[in-house]
């Protein structure tokens, strides 16, 4: 009798508070999450201008809206809670904001935005492969991979750059390449259409 008791009780319990979400399940991050990854996220939101304050490495309230403000401007689901799809976003800023500190610090705001969004062109072209890392490490095709200036730390205006590319902004005009004429090296670069200059960058198709 206990027994059937105690499955009535959960019974209640199940539909009065629902099972778990799912999408709490698949979770990496939420609410109460502690540790390193935790400090490596409020970093990356702090250099975008959501998180306001120093990591801590606790995720509560202040990390919870941070996310959600995130989210909302990517068009994820604001829920507050860091799933594979708020990482894989937050991923591919963090490798954007690297070619762009590697390659265009220096540059004018506008000028490391278009950077950020040639990498989102490519993303759209067939001619590139399909995923932001694909498009960075794609042989030859960022000198600041090869040089070994992607791996500097970047600063917050490349992490905001890289976000407002995502967001869509792109001074470019739809470019698939840049250069720098009194730099590059390879004359093949310069038989591509110039479409627009940036700055010490020259962005063609």
């Amino acid at each position: 009798m206990k027994f059937v008791k105690s499955l009535i009780c959960l019974g209640i319990f199940a539909l009065c508070f629902g099972a778990p979400s799912k999408k709490v399940e698949a979770s990496q991050l939420s609410f109460g999450s502690t540790g390193e990854q935790v400090i490596h996220t409020q970093t990356l939101l702090r250099e975008m201008g959501y998180f306001n304050t120093q990591p801590t490495g606790y995720y509560g309230p202040i990390t919870e809206n941070a996310v959600k403000r995130f989210q909302q401007d990517l068009n994820i689901e604001p829920l507050g809670i860091i799933g594979p799809q708020t990482t894989k976003k937050l991923k591919e800023i963090e490798l954007m904001a690297r070619v762009v500190h590697g390659e265009a610090r220096g540059e004018s705001y506008e000028g490391q935005v278009a950077v950020a969004a040639v990498i989102l062109n490519r993303l759209q072209s067939k001619e590139f492969p399909q995923t932001v890392s694909g498009v960075i490490f794609e042989r030859n095709a960022f000198t600041a991979v090869n040089d070994g200036q992607y791996y500097y730390i970047p600063d917050s205006s490349a992490y905001q750059a890289a976000r407002d590319a995502l967001l869509g902004w792109d001074p470019s005009g739809g470019a698939l390449y840049y250069y720098n004429p009194r730099l590059a090296t390879d004359k093949w670069i310069f038989s591509r259409q110039v479409i627009k200059q940036i700055g010490n960058h020259k962005f063609a198709i």
